[in-house]
């Protein structure tokens, strides 16, 4: 939206857009007819001779926009243990009977999922997936983020309310009221990536 009250859907985003995009830096303009002027090397044949050409490429901050949300959802969106579960033969549904995580529970990185599909669940050996419930550990866990400290976990209110930030995403805020239904999520920041993390910590 470009005045908060007429709002248009984003094409979804590809992969072909997240690496186009990938070697963009710096704050967005808030215009998304801006074009951002990129300059690569291109291989260029003529005959048998091969050489390189340096092209300038355009890229539509709307693209920019639609790979950065793209980004962040695959990376720091966030569900509490529980919340889902995933029938045997493999369809995934809202758990009704989720009554939000104990006090205990919600203090701790390992009750939260990435909501995507997982990564590292697939490359865990038998043993290590011997303690996990298929029905409601389906999903990659936020306690083995690497590196190890991206998120920040902190009891507000009396314990009444768990908020994580992510580190690597700043502005990215999950909550949760134990023992309820009660959880979200909301990015509020600048779609700039802390790459200097690791060397924070």
């Amino acid at each position: 939206s470009l005045n908060c009250m007429e709002w248009s859907l984003l094409p979804p985003a590809t992969e072909e857009m997240v690496v186009q995009t990938s070697v963009l830096k710096g704050r967005f303009m808030g215009d998304p007819s801006h074009e951002y002027e990129h300059t690569e090397l291109q291989k260029m044949s003529e005959g048998e001779k091969v050489f390189e050409e340096e092209v300038v490429v355009q890229i539509k901050e709307e693209t920019r926009l639609v790979s950065v949300i793209d980004q962040i959802d695959k990376a720091v969106a966030v569900i509490p243990r529980g919340a889902l579960f995933k029938t045997p033969f493999g369809p995934i549904h809202v758990n009704r009977t989720f009554e939000g995580l104990s006090l205990s529970e919600a203090k701790k990185l390992s009750s939260y999922f990435h909501f995507k599909e997982p990564v590292e669940l697939k490359n865990k050996t038998l043993l290590e997936k011997a303690d996990l419930d298929p029905s409601l550990d389906f999903m990659d866990p936020l306690e083995h983020d690497i590196p190890k400290g991206s998120w920040s976990i902190q009891m507000e209110r009396g314990n009444a309310l768990v908020v994580l930030r992510s580190l690597l995403w700043p502005g990215l805020t999950f909550f949760h009221a134990p023992r309820t239904k009660n959880y979200g999520y909301i990015y509020v920041g600048t779609g700039e990536k802390n790459i200097d993390l690791p060397f924070m910590l």
